[in-house]
């Protein structure tokens, strides 16, 4: 059996149903895990359920929405998951935002607040109400959708990267806490990825060129590209790694 099955595991994934969140999911799902598809609108998350579904046969996926600002949400996803499932084996946080453009001393409260809320405490929810049955179990991976702006600082998303640096400080905290019950935290800092985030700046052909100049890749990556490390952490193949950061990023940080 590959290292890289995951047949009879269930997974959560938020912000699922596009970008990074979408690819994961159907990476997931394509080496055999039940993925549960989630998103702030139901529509939406009921279209890729749909269509990863009919790839992989009923009840492959299922879609729950859910607001990641909004705990009794979240614990309503992971309710329905276990109802649907019985189980949870993997968590991806993957769903963030960043409302505010510009340097930290211009950001107003409410949405430093709210990067640091969606960003770090939804985390920190969704990981406590997974975690008590992982570590019964003795078994479990979470991953933690982070950024390479956690490893440096910017005149424009300060606040976007001073959340995205306490997510891998999560990820290392946790993993020391889990790590004798046998879960594995960590997580993944892309860099600039071709998403519906990131638009603005992939769109527009003079900016793009720029950023592509800065990467030795010479190129922005593909979410199907950062799928493949979700993969990687929620299977065995990595059942040695807890409490680090991937950087995907085509080079830029070096």
């Amino acid at each position: 059996m590959s290292q890289f099955d995951l047949t009879g595991t269930v997974a959560i994934i938020t912000g699922s149903s596009r970008g990074i969140g979408l690819a994961s999911a159907r990476e997931l799902a394509e080496h055999g895990a039940k993925v549960v598809i989630s998103s702030r609108k139901q529509d939406a998350c009921d279209s890729v359920a749909r269509e990863i579904n009919a790839r992989h046969g009923d009840g492959t996926a299922i879609a729950i929405a859910a607001n990641i600002s909004d705990k009794a949400g979240l614990q309503a996803l992971v309710d329905q998951t276990r109802a649907a499932f019985g189980r949870i084996d993997i968590l991806v946080c993957n769903a963030a935002s960043n409302p505010y453009y510009g340097p930290q001393a211009g950001i107003a409260d409410d949405q430093f607040r709210k990067i640091l809320d969606n960003n770090i405490v939804s985390n920190h929810w969704l990981i406590q109400m997974v975690a008590p049955e992982m570590t019964e179990r003795g078994a479990g991976s979470i991953i933690i959708i982070s950024s390479i702006g956690g490893l440096r600082g910017s005149p424009v998303i300060g606040a976007y990267c001073i959340s995205k640096a306490a997510d891998m400080q999560l990820a290392r905290n946790l993993a020391v806490e889990f790590g004798p019950s046998g879960v594995r935290v960590n997580c993944i800092a892309p860099g600039l990825i071709k998403t519906d985030f990131a638009r603005a700046l992939w769109e527009h052909p003079d900016r793009i060129e720029a950023a592509n100049t800065r990467v030795p890749l010479r190129r922005i990556g593909e979410p199907h590209e950062i799928a493949g490390a979700v993969v990687f952490l929620a299977s065995s193949a990595s059942s040695f790694m807890t409490g680090q950061t991937m950087v995907l990023d085509g080079g830029v940080t070096i």
